[in-house]
């Protein structure tokens, strides 16, 4: 038999395979002859087991930390039949309001000692994969969706196998399928009636898509109706992105429209108000002396020194952190009754809004 030339575990010489200074990665069986221990006490130490005393847990902690092992997390999740992962599967990676609902997320969920597993549905649809299958697959322990997702239907058949929690959206309504989302009816209304509060009479709306986008607009219409100028206003229908934005802005703004331009826009979202004052500045205009912007997300762009724009806070953050909390209870009691929360969104001010000229 050849005879290897490396020290074995346990070998009198004082070295332990395994060690940062071995050449083959530490084992369990490391851990335990350096710990004085069992590899079962080891895997109870692992699983943090109430049946370890303090003294042997802390040996087998001073073992691992000394030899650098790493638990096998394939090996761990067959036993425990937990991968302690989450999917997570957004709408389109680009938008930057899914990074302040991802911090949210992941705060929780680390705490946990779950990790994310992201994929953007914009990617899915041009690849004609079903990421939300895919997450099923790979037997996570839950499933965020984070915006609006078309496919419905495959969305409903994975939710019946997995916790699943809707996050920054308002559909669809499946049984057992907790909903996290800002009250995008009352942050329009916000926003709107701040443009009205300034004496803005010509006021416009650039609209965007899916129940979102319809509950924004729902809510621009219902203050434009409470003060009387419904008459006056105009809905602009755009997608959500900043070319949509600038291309309603432009159609809102353009002379030849026949009509007096308005003196204040709310745009569906912070890109598509980036787009429209792109418009606002091609055309000649100044913001906000000749037009007043508000946006919606209240997003890093909204931040940004020289775009320094309005915007409805919708609290994504904390959309996040909630729906992290609704999916821990959801893994905990998959048959609770589906739950509903609305996050009071504020209107952020900042320097994209003035009284119109005289």
């Amino acid at each position: 038999m050849e005879r290897s030339n490396e020290p074995a575990e346990g070998r009198g010489d004082g070295r332990v395979a395994g060690r940062a200074d071995g050449r083959r990665p530490p084992t369990i069986r490391g851990v335990a002859e350096r710990a004085g221990v069992s590899k079962s006490l080891v895997s109870l130490v692992l699983q943090g087991s109430p049946r370890v005393s303090d003294a042997k847990r802390q040996a087998v902690l001073d073992a691992i930390e000394e030899l650098g092992y790493r638990p096998n997390a394939a090996a761990r999740s067959l036993v425990a039949r937990r991968t302690h992962t989450v999917g997570v599967l957004l709408n389109d990676m680009r938008n930057p309001w899914f990074v302040e609902v991802l911090d949210g997320l992941n705060s929780l969920l680390e705490a946990h000692g779950l990790r994310m597993l992201m994929a953007d549905g914009r990617l899915d649809r041009r690849a004609g994969q079903d990421f939300a299958r895919t997450f099923q697959e790979l037997r996570v322990d839950g499933l965020v969706v984070v915006g609006t997702l078309p496919d419905t239907d495959g969305l409903a058949e994975v939710a019946e196998r997995l916790p699943t929690v809707i996050a920054g959206n308002h559909e669809p309504r499946l049984p057992h399928v907790d909903i996290v989302a800002n009250d995008d009816e009352r942050g329009a209304r916000l926003a709107t009636e701040h443009l009205i509060a300034l004496g803005h009479r010509r006021i416009a709306h650039i609209a965007g898509q899916g129940l979102v986008g319809e509950l924004r607009r729902r809510g621009f219409e219902a203050a434009v109706r409470a003060h009387g100028l419904a008459a006056s206003a105009v809905v602009e229908s755009g997608d959500g992105t900043e070319e949509g934005g600038y291309r309603a802005a432009v159609r809102l703004l353009n002379p030849s429209r026949g009509t007096e331009r308005p003196t204040g826009v709310f745009a569906f979202n912070d890109i598509s108000c980036v787009g429209a004052l792109s418009a606002a500045q091609e055309l000649g205009l100044d913001v906000p002396a000749d037009l007043s912007l508000v946006g919606y997300d209240n997003t890093y762009l909204a931040r940004i020194r020289h775009l320094w724009l309005n915007s409805v806070n919708n609290a994504s953050h904390e959309v996040g952190r909630r729906a992290a909390r609704c999916l821990l209870d959801r893994m905990e009691r998959p048959d609770a009754p589906a739950g509903h929360q609305l996050v009071a969104p504020e209107l952020e001010i900042r320097g994209s809004t003035a009284p119109p000229r005289p």
